[in-house]
């Protein structure tokens, strides 16, 4: 075996396998764009009333998952939660401390989607923050 064959075998090993994009994946919660329904920012989820956008979401889709930014208290995303829960939606929350991401909450399908307008564009929204 090669040093560079032995060198990627043992980072594997140390670090896990290889990923795909990266930085995509740490902004969306370990999901990817292409696959990405809705997202709101951390702010948007603190709002006190729920988005319709996320029922409709959760609704209306199959084969997707919730996907929750475990930086935020339980209580600004348990609406969500429960609306997962009655629609038959599996969730995550997804807590990794070493990266950091404006979004609060990812509803993601398991296949690609495409879909080119995923954020709820309102008052609380702040499009620079979102830098993909």
């Amino acid at each position: 075996m090669s040093d560079e064959k032995m060198d990627l075998y043992l980072q594997q090993g140390m670090y896990g396998p290889l990923e795909t994009k990266p930085d995509e994946r740490h902004l969306f919660l370990g999901s990817l764009r292409e696959r990405v329904l809705l997202a709101l920012t951390k702010g948007q989820v603190l709002r006190s009333k729920p988005y319709e956008e996320a029922e409709h979401a959760l609704k209306n889709s199959k084969n997707i998952t919730l996907l929750i930014n475990g930086e935020l208290q339980y209580q600004s995303y348990s609406p969500y939660i429960q609306m997962a829960n009655r629609n038959g939606v599996n969730f995550k929350i997804v807590s990794d401390l070493q990266f950091h991401t404006p979004l609060g909450l990812v509803i993601a399908a398991d296949i690609a989607m495409n879909r080119e307008l995923i954020y709820v564009q309102d008052d609380i929204f702040n499009r620079s923050v979102l830098k993909p």
